[in-house]
């Protein structure tokens, strides 16, 4: 019970602080972000969580619990063994992810297309190997110090409550959220087009605030086919501002 309480509340943490790292990364890092100076919400979840740190953030907690010892002898090189496994098991995640949203649902989460070495858009060799040093930063400083206070949290009763807390939120966002992508896939199929979440939330901003309205933030796709469509046809001459184009979808689909 103390270990599943203990992977519950990483998967949690790791969703909270990957949005916060999202959030500003999209803000300074991203070309919209610096261009247009506005605010995104990351992912495709309505609340401040995104699914893929979360998970990651377990793996990566279970991956340094399993020793390596390819060299007998050698701590640094076992040490440096496990954090490129981090890198690559991020990695892989990612990609599953990526083209699981890209196939089933018609939307593109992010987009490494102008990276160099990029694989579908979906991972690239610079963003695993901030992976990769996230792997390490978490396998040398931060697993060392949370064993015992994890242990500790897992003992009290109102962790518990915390943790049920979070995940009761959780499950109401996820199935609110599916609800508005499987309506935005609906959209996109009959355009014939792969949406790229972000730039397509970007483009609601831009809308709204054209139309001296208030922009949303956490509620930016909206909520009902009528809308997403008056969004498409609004933008249907330059549909590569938010989306790759069909044959894109096809190729993926030869790939796999």
């Amino acid at each position: 019970m103390n270990r599943a309480l203990i992977l519950l509340f990483l998967f949690s943490t790791g969703s909270l602080l990957g949005w916060c790292i999202e959030l500003f990364y999209r803000r300074f890092g991203s070309p919209y972000g610096r261009k247009n100076k506005k605010w995104v919400n990351p992912g495709f979840l309505v609340g401040p969580c995104l699914p893929l740190y979360g998970s990651g953030l377990v793996v990566l907690y279970l991956m340094a619990r399993i020793p390596i010892l390819v060299f007998k002898g050698n701590e640094f090189l076992n040490q440096l063994s496990t954090v490129v496994l981090m890198g690559i098991a991020m990695t892989v995640i990612e990609y599953i992810t990526g083209l699981i949203f890209i196939v089933h649902m018609h939307v593109k989460l992010w987009d490494y297309t102008d990276n160099w070495g990029n694989i579908q858009g979906i991972i690239c060799p610079l963003f695993s190997l901030f992976w990769t040093a996230l792997g390490a930063f978490y396998y040398l400083v931060i697993d060392p110090e949370v064993l015992e206070a994890l242990d500790w949290l897992s003992r009290n009763l109102a962790f518990s409550f915390f943790i049920g807390l979070f995940y009761g939120i959780f499950i109401i966002d996820i199935s609110y959220s599916f609800k508005l992508v499987v309506k935005l896939k609906t959209v996109a199929e009959e355009y014939n087009v792969v949406v790229k979440i972000n730039d397509f939330r970007g483009k609601i901003i831009d809308r709204e605030q054209q139309a001296h309205e208030k922009a949303r933030f956490l509620l930016s796709i909206p909520s009902n086919l009528t809308s997403i469509r008056d969004v498409f046809e609004t933008y249907k001459d330059n549909l590569d501002d938010f989306s790759i184009k069909k044959w894109m979808k096809e190729k993926i689909k030869n790939i796999k």
